[in-house]
């Protein structure tokens, strides 16, 4: 197998990169590679904790990409061991444990999800419980003794929680060598994540030594800020734009990141290559030139990346009626009302919004509206008189007939 030049895969790879560690080693391993012709073991592990991925999972997915476009083996690792434990990063209490059913669930949706970012069909996708339920105790306490306490608090997070006299559980140590002892079943050459898991990822380098391995290089990669623009994109947060959203709430979510965040979405929520992220900063710089135009661009592209181009455009079109018309869409679901009914029900079942708590909680926002007028009362009841229109938050409809 042929593959590019070290110089090639280097900037490519170095594209959207926080760190590399050791860079050297890297292109040590590109250089053998390319003379044996034979391609490096590349390892990204996610854990299945929830269910929805948001375009802050796609920075480091999309560095998986760009290995697999280089020609390189490429691995996605399900954690459905691991997510029984719950990763401890940025954590400062302990994570609520999923069970091995919760998520091999959620696995599910994490695979189909990330056929918009990767090639499923050229990647190996693999369930860490393969090796990890084999274990017996005799394993993990051989396993256990590879690492120190004084290691392990070395981590940030642990080492606040210890000083704050916040609980850590023993299990919550048995994190990140069960992530370390993935890279030495899979003899990973990279490990990919972002840069809260670079502890993690180091663990798994001392591992493979232990073990007789060339110790694998880990690539770090930026984690996106959400939509608020201060905490880490996060469903907890509020912040997310989930790469499964509509084109219009995408669209939508995009324009309302603040204008000092605009380069950096384009360098880690697009695949923006250094002479594209230097026009945009030109564009920036450029007193004649509006933010907001900039801001449509890369609304519009973060659109085509999970959608297409048509509708990236329909997004803006649907944008400008309604939010800055503040009209109503041509295209809006339609709910049949048979009989009187509360308007949480209304909206539950229409299937706009997921929940019945979700309904409630909008109510109380001041996020419903009837026919222009506000919904204050999570109990309100509408009976049958004609064509309605409900308004829910800034892009979403509904008409009752």
């Amino acid at each position: 197998m042929n593959f590019a030049p070290l110089n090639e895969q280097m900037d490519l790879i170095k594209r959207g990169t926080e760190e590399i560690l050791p860079e050297e080693l890297l292109v040590q391993k590109i250089e053998r590679s390319i003379k044996e012709k034979r391609p490096l073991k590349i390892k990204l592990g996610c854990d299945p904790s929830k269910p929805d991925l948001h375009i802050g999972h796609s920075v480091v997915l999309r560095k998986l990409k760009h290995f697999q476009d280089l020609g390189h083996e490429s691995t996605l690792v399900i954690g459905d061991f691991t997510a029984m434990i719950g990763d401890p990063t940025g954590r400062n209490k302990t994570r609520p444990q999923l069970t091995i059913s919760e998520a091999k669930e959620n696995a599910k949706t994490y695979v189909e999800q990330c056929k918009v970012i990767l090639d499923v069909n050229n990647i190996k996708i693999v369930y860490n419980s393969e090796w990890l339920s084999k274990m017996n105790f005799f394993d993990v306490v051989k396993l256990s003794s590879s690492y120190t306490v004084a290691r392990m608090l070395e981590r940030d997070d642990f080492t606040k929680r210890f000083k704050s006299g916040i609980p850590i559980s023993i299990h919550e140590f048995l994190y990140p060598l069960a992530q370390a002892h993935d890279s030495v079943q899979l003899s990973a050459d990279v490990e990919l994540g972002g840069t809260d898991q670079k502890f993690n990822l180091l663990v798994g380098r001392d591992l493979q030594r232990d073990c007789g391995q060339e110790p694998q290089c880990i690539i770090t990669t930026p984690l996106l800020e959400g939509t608020d623009g201060s905490d880490k994109m996060s469903k907890s947060y509020g912040n997310q734009i989930g790469i499964q959203d509509p084109p219009e709430e995408i669209f939508g979510k995009v324009l309302s990141i603040k204008d000092s965040m605009i380069l950096r979405w384009y360098a880690l929520a697009t695949d923006s290559d250094s002479s594209r992220l230097l026009k945009v900063e030109k564009k920036l710089n450029d007193p004649t030139i509006n933010p907001m135009d900039i801001k449509r661009e890369l609304a519009r592209s973060v659109v085509n990346m999970y959608h297409d181009s048509e509708k990236a455009l329909a997004a803006e079109r649907h944008f400008d009626s309604v939010v800055v018309k503040k009209g109503v869409p041509d295209n809006i679901p339609v709910f049949n009302l048979i009989d009187e009914d509360t308007v949480v029900n209304i909206l539950h079942s229409s299937g706009l919004l997921k929940s019945k708590g979700e309904v409630r909680r909008m109510i109380k926002q001041g996020a419903v509206t009837l026919n222009g007028e506000k919904v204050n009362d999570i109990y309100a009841r509408i009976s049958k008189s004609g064509e309605q229109i409900f308004r829910i938050g800034k892009r979403k409809f509904l008409k009752i007939i």
